[in-house]
């Protein structure tokens, strides 16, 4: 199995054991309390593994585009946190987690349009049947 394979199944379980450990810490606390307080142990972690392996020194090698798109990216994940933690300290984890992963739809969208990434008969069934999956788990 390629590394990358392996990453990226980490980070799902990683990613779902996070709403759940999320909704038992907002009870009683402001979704954007709770979220400051996450995002500052995930910041103290990011720059203890980036300094550990990288050290300072690769950063200066980061030119002005990619430090733009970079921060455009933090903006849209802040962005989706903040509105995440809101949606999760009102609703049910597992709807909202469902919504929030649609945004694979959108990452397909964009992915073909934008970085003209292909987009075959696959990726366009499994876009649907996820985006299928989400409706039957939100519809009422």
């Amino acid at each position: 199995m390629p590394r990358w394979i392996l990453y990226a199944l980490l980070s799902a379980v990683f990613a779902g054991m996070t709403s759940i450990l999320a909704k038992f810490g907002l009870k009683g606390v402001k979704s954007d309390v709770a979220l400051v307080l996450r995002t500052a142990v995930v910041f103290g972690w990011v720059l203890v593994f980036g300094l550990s392996l990288h050290g300072w020194r690769d950063l200066t090698t980061i030119g002005w585009r990619n430090a733009g798109f970079l921060a455009l990216s933090g903006c849209t994940t802040a962005a989706s946190w903040i509105l995440y933690y809101r949606a999760i300290a009102e609703g049910n984890v597992s709807t909202v987690a469902i919504i929030d992963k649609s945004s694979l739809i959108i990452t397909l969208v964009l992915a073909f349009f934008v970085l003209k990434e292909p987009f075959t008969l696959r990726t366009l069934l499994g876009g649907g049947l996820v985006l299928a999956g989400m409706l039957v788990l939100v519809w009422k």
